[in-house]
């Protein structure tokens, strides 16, 4: 998020010349390549700490051996932050992908200026700039 912060700081000084916005375009999309990196390596850690939990939960119910639940309440202390942050990683991927589809929508710098705002940067703003935009001419 520390990224669209600074674009938008950028933003904020002035319009952007077209070799810029070429250049905001190709820094999106290895942004977005990084965020899609990051986000499978926690959907492997993610699944692999689920499984495990389930795996412990089937061990309790066919064994009978209590102390199995020691560790199935480690796990899920530790898979309830990871789904909280593989979700915060998907909602910035998706906020990454319509910060793109608006550079390539919008080449223009007003209408950049327009979009990116510090205040401005969570998902529910983006859908209502996406939303203003397809319904004006």
């Amino acid at each position: 998020m520390a990224y669209l912060k600074d674009i938008s700081e950028r933003a904020e000084k002035g319009e952007f010349s077209s070799e810029e916005l070429s250049v905001l375009r190709k820094q999106a999309l290895t942004q977005i390549g990084f965020f899609q990196h990051e986000r499978f390596i926690h959907l492997i850690v993610t699944m692999t700490f689920a499984l495990m939990t389930v795996m412990t939960l089937m061990g309790i119910c066919i064994t009978g051996y209590m102390p199995l639940a020691a560790l199935m309440v480690l796990l899920l202390i530790l898979l309830v932050p990871y789904i909280r942050h593989y979700f915060i990683l998907e909602n910035g991927t998706q906020m990454l992908y319509r910060y793109f589809d608006l550079l390539e929508k919008d080449r223009t710098p007003e209408k950049i200026n327009a979009y990116v705002q510090p205040s401005n940067l969570h998902a529910p703003m983006l859908k209502t700039c996406i939303s203003k935009n397809q319904q004006s001419p």
